[in-house]
């Protein structure tokens, strides 16, 4: 049978994040989309994580003569099935272990646990990104019904309509598409169109085609039924009648638990098979609307008159209580599934171990993906009530044929998306071979000079790090116009100057050009005076302080104007490295102007700003008479 448990669709959230594919940890994944992808061993957005026997919690200690019956009987279908896509080596595969599984009797749950052993290698399989995947129960209802309409039995369980139709389907063939497909009807133009759907059909739509298998005695007996894709009724002789799923109308199923929560016609805390059937038998007009917003609706064949034995499976075979599930059709029947969960089996007490081999004999339109099974429990209430607790998360081990490539496949994985080029690395090249020196501004016509643009923030940090191995970083040249006025440029404002600090310091030479060139040339002044010991002292006390100065320039009056310094995060870095090395020399801060006066160049910004003008006007003065210039 085909169970139809469509309120349990989904994966319902993995917990624990999902084991990624890795080929250096022996992890298998594949990420193909849309269809299913092509190989044995191939489905989309799943991932297979090859492990050992000893990592299967609870595999030693479960029942595997139980297991390897419910095998036996699945691997009678699997011999006769052949299939000629890209799922025949698995196919053929598995049809190599049942012939060596068909005459086998073990005595013992050790012998029949060898035997899967020795057979097979386990695969954890799931969902992309997730290490759990979701977990329902079934059952086979058991209901009174009647080979005749009356007041008592008055809800037909209906046969397939003969005007239902899939497209590319052969009409009589005994499967009927699942999904996949388009499912309707042909209309009097010979179009396909959408198939009446529940409220048509529970409103009349398909009266006097004589479809009616029997009657049953209410509504939710039917949804039962169609939930669980195949039932029992019991005629009014004691005669068991076994229906199975045959075929649906195309929509999708819709959960009228949900619509009976939403709409607060049941508090959720007592949503269950007792009272949905209560609450419809008290109000059979609105339960009728409800039940209609559950479009799809299910059709079923006879498959037997006897109470014997348990209902027949979509592969064809009887289930086996505990042991059978329904799985996506992506898996072939008679796949080996070992499950690892915490269910509540007995009552609704805390949930127990759950260590179970069970084995693909099923499959319903709700059961999508990868890690998703409905597990069978029999017949009855006790099994119902089982059944209807059971929606919990649990891991999957698929059991693959060993003759199977498990190394290929992995071979095969997608590779992930080369990493884009990282800036950083790209300094890094340059690093030791460029030379970046400040541009120098240049002058207009009349002589006074444009002050410099700084450059893009965003390469700002670049340019820094070209100026690493052999840079000579220079401060621009101010220029000066004919009457010897200078106008400052602006200082450049690195986003990183952190990364200054990598400079090689045994090439790092920063000079600082001095800015009154131009009134040299003027006859304002001859050479810069020379250097004192005692001006090499005060250098040295700044650099320890970490306050580089700009050059001062000359202005026409022969006073000395100031640049503003740069702005820097580590100035202590840059002085230090100059320090190392002695190759540091500030140029002249300004000249002596005309009138033989001079001012003090402004230090650069900092938190000791204003601490250091003041230091640097006491000595200017001091250096003014000597006739000396302070180095910056």
């Amino acid at each position: 049978m085909q169970t139809g448990r469509e309120f349990a669709q989904g994966s319902g959230g993995a917990s624990g994040g999902g084991v990624f594919a890795s080929l250096l940890s022996a992890i298998i994944c594949f990420t193909a989309t849309g269809a299913w992808a092509e190989g044995p061993l191939k489905f989309a957005s799943s991932q297979l994580e090859p492990i050992k026997w000893s990592e299967l919690a609870g595999w030693t200690t479960d029942d595997h003569l139980a297991a390897f019956a419910a095998y036996q009987t699945s691997c009678r279908a699997v011999l006769k099935t052949r299939h000629m896509d890209e799922r025949a080596e698995l196919s053929a595969a598995l049809s190599n272990v049942c012939r060596k599984a068909a005459n086998l009797r073990p005595q013992d749950t050790e012998t029949a646990r060898a035997f899967f052993e020795q057979n097979f290698q386990p695969l954890r399989i799931g969902r992309l990104g997730e290490a759990e995947g979701l977990l329902t129960g079934y059952f086979e209802p058991i209901v009174a019904g009647s080979r005749f309409p009356s007041p008592e039995f008055h809800v037909p369980l209906y046969r397939r309509p003969r005007d239902l139709v899939a497209a590319g389907y052969k009409p009589g063939a005994v499967a009927f598409p699942n999904k996949g497909v388009r499912i309707g009807r042909r209309n009097e133009h010979n179009e396909l169109v959408p198939y009446h759907d529940r409220g048509a059909i529970e409103a009349g739509a398909l009266d006097g085609q004589r479809l009616e298998i029997c009657w049953l005695r209410d509504a939710f007996d039917l949804l039962a039924i169609q939930l669980e894709g195949s039932g029992r009724v019991i005629l009014e002789d004691g005669t068991p009648l076994r229906v199975s799923f045959d075929s649906h109308n195309g929509y999708p199923y819709s959960s009228i638990e949900r619509v009976l929560v939403e709409r607060n016609l049941i508090p959720r805390a007592a949503i269950s098979p007792q009272g949905i059937r209560g609450w419809m038998a008290a109000h059979p007009d609105e339960g009728a609307k409800v039940r209609a917003t559950n479009r799809s609706y299910v059709f079923f064949r006879v498959t037997g008159l006897t109470n014997e034995g348990e209902p027949v499976g979509a592969q064809g075979v009887p289930l086996t209580p505990g042991r059978s599930i329904a799985v996506d059709r992506v898996h072939e029947y008679g796949t080996p599934f070992f499950i690892e969960a915490d269910l509540p089996i007995e009552g609704r007490k805390p949930a127990s171990p759950f260590h179970r081999l069970m084995i693909a004999q099923d499959t319903g339109s709700a059961i999508v993906g990868p890690a998703r099974a409905d597990l069978y429990w029999g017949a009855g209430d006790e099994a119902g009530r089982i059944a209807g607790r059971i929606r919990h998360l649990g891991r999957f081990v698929m059991l693959v044929p060993r003759e199977l490539d498990i190394a290929a496949a992995g071979r095969e994985a997608p590779l992930p998306v080369p990493k884009p080029k990282i800036a950083a690395l790209d300094v890094g090249k340059q690093d030791g071979k460029g030379e970046a020196n400040s541009a120098k501004p240049d002058a207009n016509a009349t002589g006074r000079q444009k002050p410099s643009t700084a450059p893009n923030a965003k390469t700002a940090a670049l340019e820094a790090g070209t100026e690493g191995g052999k840079g000579k970083a220079n401060s621009a040249n101010g220029g000066a116009s004919a009457t010897g006025k200078s106008i400052p440029s602006p200082a450049l404002k690195p986003k990183n100057v952190a990364s200054e600090g990598k400079k090689p310091e045994g090439k790092a030479k920063v000079e600082t050009v001095g800015a009154g060139s131009s009134a040299m040339a003027a006859g304002l002044r001859k050479s810069p005076p020379p250097k004192s010991k005692a001006a090499e002292i005060e250098v040295k006390k700044q650099n320890v302080k970490g306050k580089n100065e700009s050059a001062g320039e000359t202005v026409a009056g022969g006073k000395q104007k100031l640049s503003p310094a740069a702005k820097s995060k580590t100035p202590a870095i840059e002085v230090k490295k100059q320090d190392a090395k002695g190759k540091a020399p500030a140029a002249t801060a300004g000249g002596t102007a005309a009138g033989g006066k001079q001012k003090p160049s402004l230090s650069p910004k900092s938190k000791t700003s204003a601490i250091e003008v003041k230091k640097q006007d006491a000595k200017a003065k001091a250096q003014a008479a000597e006739g000396r210039v302070p180095r910056s």
